[in-house]
C-alpha cells in the first residue's frame, strides 16, 4: 500500500487542479500530490510534491482526512491518500513534465475530466468538510463502490 497525498488549493472561489501528463492517471485532472519519500510526514510529502509538480509553496495547509483507493487485481495501485486543503500559494504556477496546473471555479468543476470518485467526496471537501473513505475500483480504474470509514 503506497502512502500518497493530494492537495486542493482554494483561492477566490477557485480551486487549483492539474492535468497529469504522464504515468498513472495520465490525462486526468486532480489536485497536485504524490508519493511519500522515506521519513516524510504527510505534510512534508504534500508540500514537496506540490513544489515539484506545479512550482509553488502552500499557504495555510490543513489536513482534511484520508482516502483509501483499492484496485482489483492491481495491488501496486492501492494507496492511502492523505488529503489536504491550502488557502493560497506563494510563487507562480509552472507547468512541469508531470503536471499542467489550472484554476477552476469551485462551483463548476470539470468532473468529466476527473476521477469518477471525485464527484462523491470533493464537493464536500471544498465546502469545508473532511473525508475518511474507502473507494473500490476494478483493474481498469472504473469505480465499483465506496464507503465511509
Amino acid at each position: 500500500m503506497k502512502l500518497t497525498t493530494l492537495c486542493y488549493v482554494i483561492k477566490d472561489g477557485q480551486v487549483l487542479l492539474a492535468m497529469k501528463k504522464r504515468g498513472f492517471a495520465a490525462g486526468k485532472l486532480n489536485g497536485p500530490g504524490g508519493k511519500f519519500e522515506p521519513g516524510e510526514t504527510p505534510e512534508q510529502a504534500c508540500r514537496r510534491e506540490v513544489r515539484e509538480e506545479v512550482g509553488v509553496e502552500l499557504i495555510d495547509l490543513e489536513p482534511r482526512g484520508i482516502i483509501r483507493f483499492m484496485f482489483e487485481g492491481k495491488p501496486d495501485w492501492d494507496q492511502d491518500c492523505h488529503i489536504f486543503v491550502a488557502q493560497g500559494i506563494e510563487g507562480e504556477l509552472q507547468e512541469t513534465e508531470e503536471m499542467k496546473p489550472e484554476w477552476f471555479p469551485v462551483l463548476d468543476l470539470p468532473f468529466s475530466r476527473m476521477w469518477e470518485s471525485d464527484t462523491v467526496w470533493l464537493p464536500g471537501l471544498l465546502a469545508g468538510g473532511k473525508v475518511n473513505m474507502r473507494f473500490h475500483f476494478d483493474g481498469e480504474a472504473k469505480m465499483l463502490g465506496y464507503e465511509e470509514v
